[in-house]
């Protein structure tokens, strides 16, 4: 791909985040601090299997993308990320496929510790002093700034913990949020 071409789909997927973040914080607002009852909530826990779908297929497969075409190699952190992002796609899909709605057990874990992972890269990411350093043997930096958009905010571990963000406050909602209050 050439840069242009990298440039579109960075600003394309740095918006989408951006779009994404706000969501979330909106649901996790009116979820525990807003009225009981309303409609984005209900809609949220209404259709949470077939957006985590979504999201975590967005999230694994935009990684792969930007490694294998793209030639970003991914360093340690954001293999550890793939690691709890790509099963979720087959428990959203198998709960779709067998109508189960309680994959919360199943997801929070997974979700709960790339979450984690994402929060330590982003820490390091933004904050370390080792720009230049490789991560690992490899010679792959987590400090790289391959992606840089919307002055800096938008990175590669910066779309990563937006994904992890978003698919812990759907599982969130979808656990918590009653409807018949």
């Amino acid at each position: 791909m050439d840069t242009q071409n990298v440039h579109y789909l960075n600003v394309f997927l740095g918006g989408g985040a951006i779009l994404l973040q706000v969501f979330s914080v909106v649901a996790l607002y009116l979820l525990f601090i807003g009225p009981k009852k309303n409609k984005y909530l209900a809609f949220l826990d209404k259709h949470y299997l077939q957006i985590g779908l979504i999201l975590s297929l967005v999230a694994s497969v935009f990684p792969l993308i930007y490694s294998e075409i793209i030639d970003f190699l991914p360093c340690y952190l954001c293999w550890w990320q793939r690691v709890f992002m790509i099963p979720l796609v087959f428990i959203f899909a198998s709960a779709i496929w067998y109508k189960d709605r309680k994959v919360v057990k199943y997801t929070l874990p997974l979700l709960i510790v790339g979450g984690i992972i994402s929060m330590y890269h982003n820490f390091n990411y933004y904050f370390a002093d080792t720009g230049n350093l490789p991560c690992d043997a490899s010679g792959v930096s987590c400090y790289q700034q391959l992606v840089s958009e919307f002055g800096g905010y938008i990175s590669i571990p910066m779309l990563a913990l937006t994904a992890f963000f978003a698919l812990i406050t759907i599982v969130l909602v979808a656990h918590f949020y009653k409807k018949e209050d």
